[in-house]
């Protein structure tokens, strides 16, 4: 779980309990009580718990309270709760859709096997308006073969989320994996949403074979990165795939040109400068992906430098954009960027972390052997892509000793690509 953001209120527990305990009106600001229940957990303790579970019995109406309800109930998922397994089974039948979302949420965290639990998620999806994809993949998590029947209509949903849920549900349940290519095209749909989740699916299906197209889905690197390494992972752990085999795809990602995708979107006539430089802030990376390989391809000598000035105009704290500017200045192997490329390498805020592998790789096509030291400090952090990143920078650079310091990295695939680089001296 990622907590990275979660004590930003550095509440004390003791003050996060009394804002659950005390009557909303008495509060300065009613969301105050969502934020406690929020808060809490970072304090895994009796009363912290106690105090989430009193929140969730209480049935005030006020909207301002019943927020802070199915925050409580997402709480005590994060808390791993066991013993509230009972109030959160109650929040099943609560008749805010919300709240059952984060019920069903909390149980898939905590896990059980209790056959009235199961039947009871399973039966909502005989009930409208119900959050239909987490349902179904709770259910396939806790392999409960009685939903199955159930299960199955969902295959043939409008909603391809759904859809793509339900198919590799089905396969999980059945063993038959006939119908995950259906999965699979998902990669290529035109909802920026239905190509990120159906990521999500293939690793739950551990549907290695489709680690080729996870690659070339237009969808940002995080999601691609995450897919392929959950897949490569258990497919070398399980002997079904080699390192060999795995890295020509995962260096793909890591180095993430669009020339390496399948884009989903066209351009129905020749977009101008200032349109391309708004399609590096779209939250679709399709669109960004083309945006870029327009750029690259089109514009090579008029870009860098505009690049540079829309950067400290904006670029600079839009996380998003940031990191494509990275990646297509060193592309250009612009040298005047190099200052800006080393402040994105050693941005330590949690939001701009895809830019610094950008920048690392980015060092490596302007050729700044000078920077060699940092790119080997960089190995010491624990964030995997900018450690990749910077192996194939020192790499490009002619540093042949980096590899040795993740020689013994607790990733498996940066100890293989270090053994790799090793094989290859």
């Amino acid at each position: 779980m990622d907590n990275r953001f979660a004590n930003m209120f550095n509440l004390t527990e003791d003050y996060a309990i009394t804002l659950l305990k005390k009557p909303l009106e008495e509060l300065e600001d009613k969301s105050e009580r969502y934020v406690a229940a929020s808060h809490l957990i970072n304090f895994p303790t009796e009363r912290s718990i106690n105090a989430l579970i009193e929140t969730i019995e209480d049935l005030n109406p006020d909207m301002f309270h019943r927020i802070a309800r199915r925050k409580a109930v997402e709480s005590l998922g994060r808390l791993n709760a066991r013993n509230a397994l009972p109030i959160i089974q109650k929040c099943l039948t609560d008749e805010d859709s919300y709240t059952v979302e984060n019920a069903v949420w909390a149980i898939g965290q905590i896990g059980t096997d209790d056959e009235q639990i199961l039947s009871a998620i399973a039966n909502l999806l005989e009930q409208p308006e119900q959050s239909y994809r987490l349902i179904i993949q709770t259910l396939a998590k806790f392999d409960y073969q009685p939903a199955l029947e159930k299960i199955e209509p969902f295959k043939d949903s409008d909603d391809e989320p759904i859809a793509s849920a339900a198919i590799t549900a089905i396969a999980r349940l059945t063993g038959d994996y006939s119908q995950m290519g259906k999965v699979v095209e998902f990669l290529q749909h035109t909802s920026v949403n239905a190509r990120r989740l159906s990521i999500q699916d293939l690793i739950d299906a551990e549907y290695y074979q489709a680690i080729p197209a996870i690659t070339k889905a237009p969808v940002s690197v995080a999601f691609r990165l995450r897919g392929l390494r959950l897949l490569a992972q258990n497919a070398i752990a399980s002997g079904k795939m080699t390192f060999a085999e795995v890295e020509p795809y995962l260096e793909t990602v890591i180095r993430d040109h669009p020339q390496d995708l399948e884009m989903v979107h066209e351009y129905d006539q020749k977009p101008s400068w200032d349109f391309l430089l708004r399609e590096l802030y779209q939250t679709d990376f399709g669109r960004c992906y083309l945006g870029t390989q327009t750029i690259v391809e089109e514009h090579a000598a008029t870009a860098p430098n505009a690049l540079i000035e829309n950067y400290h105009q904006e670029g600079r704290s839009d996380y998003g954009a940031h990191y494509h500017i990275v990646k297509i200045l060193g592309w250009f192997k612009y040298q005047p960027s190099k200052e800006i490329i080393l402040e994105a390498l050693q941005n330590r805020q949690p939001q701009f972390q895809k830019s610094r592998a950008a920048a690392a790789l980015a060092l490596g096509e302007l050729g700044a052997t000078d920077t060699i030291p940092l790119l080997k400090e960089a190995l010491t952090t624990s964030i995997f892509d900018l450690k990749y990143a910077a192996l194939l920078a020192l790499e490009k650079l002619g540093d042949n000793t980096g590899w040795s310091l993740v020689a013994e990295d607790p990733d498996l695939l940066i100890r293989s690509k270090a053994k790799s680089i090793m094989n290859n001296r």
